[in-house]
């Protein structure tokens, strides 16, 4: 027995014990990541099933992938979402995320999966694809925006305000956005006198200029006399489909009579019989100068551009439909030929 002892002395004893012991740490680990890689893929499949649909008109339950119909796929599903064909953006999404094994890209498809429901109207299941997604990867800013919006569309703003402090510690900006939901809080707060109410739109208005276009339509479904206090007659553009539908029981006379443009607008639309033509609009004035000439069948027509990603879209917006940006809208006008008054209000 002794004369085994000084084995374990031996330097080379040492050496070859080190390694074993960290040939059986690695095969361990290896053995754990692959474990752990096959239990969070088999989670990830669990979770996704729970958004397989029958609804979706493409079969892809039997259809064998390989790596180069990657593109091709998702450039087809990203056309089928554009043309508003979801059902079919979403079979391809999952089916995808399904079959490739890079990880990155497992996540980019659920953002642009997420990102389908949204836009589709199914806000439940594009709040659980945020969740997983920000469960695996929490700093991911795109994600705790759209997280924001889907909140914001389900009418829960403290939740879209608990987004805020995570994406404020990535370094955004969020200042705009607070204020945006500050006015969707108080504007939805049926709790709170309309007295109340009005203060606070007027001073959220003097803290943030930006929202001007909101406020003056909140504030005239509230109280017209204050709402014409506010208007600033050199934002006229920012809100002139507005005005234009304006009815004429929302009318403030007094305010009109004393400014040039609004006697114009006012003048062009048949509510002023005494011509004026000065608005500094190009269409009001041509359709003032048209009626001031006995053409009386001239009318407005409105289209709203997203100043940030230049989609144009036939009714107003507060977010854009397209890039879910908020203070974006621009409002154009074209002049054309009236059909069968209706007094309707965009209000």
């Amino acid at each position: 027995m002794e004369e085994l002892l000084p084995a374990y002395n031996d330097p080379l004893f040492s050496i070859l014990l080190i390694v074993i012991i960290s040939l059986i740490i690695a095969i361990a680990t290896y053995g754990w990541s692959v474990y752990k890689q096959q239990k969070e893929q088999g989670s990830l499949l669990k979770f996704l099933d729970k958004f397989d649909s029958t609804e979706c008109a493409l079969d892809t339950t039997d259809m064998p992938f390989e790596q180069h119909m990657f593109r091709p796929l998702t450039l087809l599903a990203k056309a089928f979402e554009n043309s508003g064909e979801y059902h079919k953006s979403i079979s391809i999404y999952l089916y995808l995320i399904k079959n490739i094994s890079n990880d990155l890209g497992k996540l980019e498809l659920m953002e642009r999966l997420g990102n389908t429901y949204l836009h589709a109207g199914f806000l439940e299941r594009a709040k659980s694809i945020y969740v997983e997604i920000l469960r695996k990867k929490p700093r991911n800013a795109n994600v705790l925006y759209e997280l924001g919006v889907v909140y914001e569309m389900m009418h829960q703003y403290e939740k879209a305000k608990e987004v805020i402090e995570p994406l404020e510690l990535l370094g955004e900006d969020t200042y705009n956005l607070k204020k945006f939901l500050e006015l969707l809080q108080i504007t939805s707060n049926k709790a709170l006198a309309t007295e109340d109410k009005l203060e606070k739109l007027k001073q959220l208005l003097d803290e943030e200029p930006t929202l001007y276009r909101q406020i003056v339509s909140a504030l005239l479904r509230l109280d017209t006399y204050v709402a014409w206090q506010i208007i600033d007659t050199e934002r006229i553009k920012e809100i002139l489909d507005i005005l234009w539908f304006l009815p004429n029981s929302q009318l403030d006379l007094d305010i009109i009579a004393s400014n040039k443009q609004l006697s114009t607008l006012y003048y062009a639309k048949g509510y002023l019989q005494k011509p004026t033509i000065q608005s500094g609009i190009f269409s009001i004035d041509m359709i003032a100068t048209a009626r001031e000439n006995g053409f009386e069948d001239a009318e407005l027509l409105f289209s709203y551009l997203c100043k940030k990603c230049k989609q144009s879209f036939p009714v107003s917006f507060t977010r854009c439909p397209n890039c879910m940006a908020i203070n974006s809208v621009e409002v154009e006008e074209q002049i054309a030929k009236s059909s069968p008054k209706t007094d309707y209000s965009l209000l």
